[in-house]
């Protein structure tokens, strides 16, 4: 295991170690959860993969340990074994930090960081929770949430597929920015309705190029458009217009979504949290190489709700979109209906829930 990021601790009575890890929508929720811990005292680790996003997001504020774990196959094959020889290090230094740093618990939102932490807790004794953002549950939360003390859930559609947990809906973790209104710090007129694109941390191509023709259109009904188009667009500035701001990604999301009259986007858990909260309706088109489809699963849960649309990919045509998002814009009573029911799916206390949840689990544990 590598060194932590940041110099030795003493061992406090009140020690959580945190394990997250690879996206934003793993991330940020644990974040958050984070400085509510940090509040009542508690000192905390974090538990992570040394080439993942954690190791730009984490280290100013936490110190960072690393395990060498990959993704966990569904089938068995020729990479099965070097693959569950990583997870037994994992889980066996995993162990020895839990044991070492008297920590209290552990704390996870999923992900293959997951296993390690789960598994090493449990032979332990040590109480472990963890968040599920997702409307159909990941890999790791399927196979050892019967183990966890506790699973947060960030959607109730996701309750069907534990039977064997103890689940509880929760809702979704934001960063403390979307609880309250933020300035969106562009020069975009306050009457001008905003499409906001974004196709994930990284961006979606294909999305790009489907909005770019559809831009002149929408433009000309006089609406604006930022297009976050992620870093590995080629042709990302082949379109100009003094109403389309192009840019590979912007600090602030929640002014964003708050300021958008409609989201066209990816349907990521966390994405989804913060158009809920920031009760911004949304046309979502699923990443269609998402693990077991999940991105779809989650906009399900939105389009059901009445706060989104949904189209797949690989059907969605340019005069499709284009039409859908005029008919929205000459019909604004259809996006304002659409915000109301997006933000009815909200959990603006979410972040204070799963705090909350961990907090039971470990008073519980010391009382026992």
């Amino acid at each position: 295991m590598s060194n932590p990021e940041r110099g030795a601790m003493s061992t406090p009575s009140n020690r959580l170690l945190i394990a997250a890890s690879g996206t934003g929508g793993h991330l940020f929720p644990a974040l958050a959860v984070a400085e509510i811990l940090e509040s009542e005292q508690f000192q905390l680790e974090w538990l992570g993969v040394n080439n993942r996003l954690e190791t730009q997001l984490v280290p100013k504020k936490y110190p960072l340990r690393t395990v060498p774990i990959e993704g966990l196959q569904t089938q068995i094959g020729f990479k099965t074994p070097i693959l569950m020889g990583k997870l037994a290090v994992a889980v066996w230094q995993t162990r020895q930090l839990l044991k070492q740093g008297h920590f209290q618990g552990v704390l996870t939102t999923g992900g293959y960081i997951a296993a390690p932490a789960i598994l090493a807790a449990w032979s332990l004794g040590l109480p472990r929770v963890i968040h599920e953002s997702n409307a159909i549950p990941g890999k790791v939360t399927r196979w050892l949430s019967p183990l966890c003390s506790q699973v947060a859930l960030g959607l109730a559609d996701a309750v069907q597929y534990l039977p064997k947990a103890k689940t509880v809906v929760v809702g979704t973790p934001v960063r403390p920015d979307f609880l309250s209104p933020c300035a969106l710090g562009l020069p975009i007129p306050e009457a001008a309705p905003l499409i906001v694109v974004a196709g994930g941390s990284q961006g979606a191509v294909a999305v790009n190029q489907l909005i770019r023709a559809c831009a002149p259109a929408w433009l000309a009904t006089g609406a604006w458009i930022v297009h976050l188009t992620g870093t590995q667009d080629a042709e990302a500035q082949s379109f100009q217009h003094p109403h389309y701001l192009s840019m590979p990604f912007y600090d602030n999301m929640a002014g964003l979504w708050q300021r958008a009259n409609l989201a066209i986007s990816r349907a990521g858990a966390g994405t989804l949290s913060e158009l809920a909260i920031a009760a911004t309706p949304a046309l979502l088109i699923p990443y269609p190489y998402a693990a077991e489809d999940h991105q779809a699963f989650n906009a399900a849960a939105f389009v059901k709700a009445g706060a989104a649309q949904m189209y797949r990919q690989n059907e969605l045509t340019p005069e499709q979109l284009e039409q859908t998002v005029i008919q929205w814009l000459q019909h604004p009573q259809i996006l304002e209906e659409m915000s109301a029911k997006a933000y009815s799916l909200a959990v603006p206390n979410s972040t204070e829930r799963f705090a909350q949840l961990l907090l039971e689990q470990i008073r519980s544990d010391s009382i026992t």
